[in-house]
């Protein structure tokens, strides 16, 4: 059967035709499947895309704990290559352009007062000196003291000059050391400020170092101090430190060496010396240690050598009579503790009978007035300080706030609202009531009182009770601030009385070295009495020295010859230091305060005992 179809042709399907087809289909699959195209997943793909649209290969980089893409690892490292360079144009920028500090501000009077203070121990000092102490027209002297002048010959080398005149006294010297060190302690940081610490430490090792050779101080029990080099009446007429007037550098006479056997305030204070510089060394164990152990040796024979020390020698008790010891067993006592921090000498000092002796509480026309002989208001300070921080209690707690109450009223005392103490027109206080010298005793009184109100500011106390009235801590400064602005000029005289401060000081001052020019020619025992007698200015400034000061009528004559208001003495420039560096704000304006730790560093952990309980009652 045939089929046509509507184009003419045939349906017909013929054997050739239908093996031509079968060739044609063989040959279309061959070429369909040689023919690259697209893969499932990409044909699916273009489904979800859209004709023609086929997904782009996305890239990674791997860090092997965090996985960015390739685009944005490019982003992080530009970025932080951007970053790089703009800190490091900044850095740049900020070394080339000028530096701008603020203007340091100009150092306080008192600072400027001390700087000069500390420059008359230089001036003072005996022996073998080297061009670092800065003093032109001092040289080498007293090298041969006890070497020659003493049996056995004792090496007695060095130490401080007192006063205008060649002697050293172990007494006086021993209390210009403890203060000296005091100051130091409380306030080191300040010294450090002011680029004065190093310089003082030199000025406290310079007189320890003398200390130490006037006493066997290898030795655990001794049996001799000496106590003096050279000597001199006030009358003498033969050839001695006080007749002679003549250059240290120049004397050529003999000078006599005093030893004490008996002396329980010269050892106690010589012990407060040493006990109180091994703390300010502390940083150099070696010589703290050997302080320490001198200072045990002196404080044993302060207490089975008992006695005064000028008692058996009549000639120190015309310049450092000695009223009693109990005074120095309290404040040796207490920096001995400070220093070793054993508690057989915290016993000692709040024993009721060593402070009934010591007149803790009494009083008298010398009580609240601390210097050389009378160390009672610096010990009740001294140990008020233990129990303001530490507060030991049961058993030393009585004593303590005994001590501490004690205080609180000499400075009450000091205060002129009470009139304990008379006043010259001027302001300046009278605490040795008129008599001559006065400066010596208010620059200690000025020292204690800023102490004291700052260790109050530094327990958060504000103030501190006179009876009934209470009182800022700013009274105490203010005390203390009038009258060192009196010493250093604030006077009716408008007269500073440290000398080479101002414009306006004793030219004049009872000083044999400072009296006499350096003009190599040696001067003789008498031959100086030109200089001493001369009404012109002292050929060198004697930077630096406190002088006596006025009298109670604001009086001053600058006179060679008036040794009790112009000769100066290393006790009462000690004093002056510590109040200076006291009232001084540091460097820059900074207000330092107290270092509240550094007096403790050899105290152990304190831990009250319960007191015993009250007896039984019984009707």
């Amino acid at each position: 059967m045939f089929a046509r179809d509507q184009w003419g042709g045939t349906f017909e399907i013929t054997g050739d035709s239908m093996t031509d087809y079968d060739e044609r289909s063989r040959e279309l699959d061959i070429d369909r499947a040689a023919l690259p195209g697209p893969t499932l997943e990409e044909t699916q793909q273009s489904w979800l895309l859209g004709h023609g649209e086929q997904m782009k290969k996305t890239e990674y980089v791997d860090l092997g704990c965090i996985v960015f893409t390739t685009k944005a690892f490019k982003w992080i490292v530009g970025i932080c290559i951007g970053c790089a360079l703009f800190v490091g144009l900044v850095v740049l920028i900020a070394k080339l352009v000028p530096k701008h500090h603020p203007a340091r501000l100009p150092p306080d009077n008192y600072t400027v007062a001390l700087h000069k203070a500390l420059m008359f121990f230089n001036e003072q000092k005996s022996g073998h000196l080297t061009k670092e102490n800065n003093v032109s027209w001092r040289g080498d002297s007293g090298m041969q003291d006890g070497i020659n002048s003493s049996s056995p010959p004792v090496n007695l080398v060095g130490g401080y000059y007192d006063a205008g005149d060649h002697i050293k006294f172990s007494f006086p010297g021993a209390f210009t050391m403890t203060m000296l060190s005091w100051s130091v302690i409380e306030y080191s940081q300040k010294y450090e400020a002011i680029g004065e610490l190093s310089h003082v430490k030199e000025i406290i090792k310079w007189g320890t170092d003398y200390i130490l050779k006037t006493f066997n101080s290898s030795a655990t029990k001794i049996d001799r101090i000496y106590c003096q080099v050279g000597t001199g009446s006030k009358y003498s007429t033969t050839p001695d430190d006080q007749y002679c007037w003549m250059r240290p550098e120049d004397m050529d006479y003999v000078r006599p060496v005093s030893q004490c056997t008996v002396g329980s305030d010269l050892a106690a204070e010589m012990a407060a010396a040493l006990a109180a510089a091994s703390i300010v060394f502390k940083d150099d164990a070696n010589y703290s240690k050997t302080l320490v152990k001198g200072a045990t040796t002196l404080f044993n024979f302060s207490r089975t050598k008992r006695g005064q020390y000028s008692k058996i020698n009549s000639e120190v008790k015309q310049y450092y009579n000695s009223t009693g010891y109990y005074d120095e067993f309290v404040w040796g006592g207490a920096w001995m503790y400070y220093a070793t921090g054993k508690s057989t000498y915290l016993q000692l000092v709040t024993t009721l009978g060593i402070a009934k002796n010591a007149r803790a509480f009494k009083g008298g026309a010398s009580y609240g007035v601390f210097s050389w002989d009378n160390k009672l208001p610096g010990a009740q300070v001294l140990l008020s300080r233990l129990r303001i921080f530490l507060g030991p209690g049961y058993p030393y707690e009585d004593l303590l706030l005994s001590y501490q109450n004690q205080t609180a009223i000499v400075l009450c005392s000091y205060l002129p609202v009470f009139k304990s103490f008379n006043r010259t027109r001027g302001g300046l206080i009278q605490l040795n009531h008129g008599n001559p010298e006065p400066l010596q005793y208010v620059v200690n009184a000025a020292f204690l009182a800023v102490l004291y109100s700052d260790y109050l500011a530094a327990a958060g106390i504000p103030g501190w009770s006179c009876g009934p009235n209470y009182f800022s801590i700013q009274h105490l400064r203010d005390f203390a601030t009038k009258q060192i602005d009196y010493i250093l000029g604030k006077n009716p005289l408008s007269m500073s009385y440290v000398v080479g401060y101002g414009n306006h000081y004793p030219k004049h001052v009872h000083h044999r070295a400072a009296s006499i020019p350096q003009n190599g020619v040696k001067s003789t025992c008498t031959g100086g009495y030109k200089w001493r007698d001369s009404p012109n200015p002292n050929p060198h400034v004697l930077t630096g020295a406190m002088v006596g000061g006025p009298d109670k009528f604001d009086g001053f004559h600058d006179a060679r010859n008036n040794y009790n208001q112009t000769e100066p003495t290393i006790a009462g420039n000690a004093g002056l230091v510590a109040a200076l560096i006291a009232l001084s704000s540091g460097d820059n304006g900074k207000g330092l305060g107290i270092d509240k730790n550094t007096i403790f560093s050899s105290v152990p952990p304190m831990y009250p005992m319960e007191p015993p309980p009250p007896p039984p009652w019984n009707p």
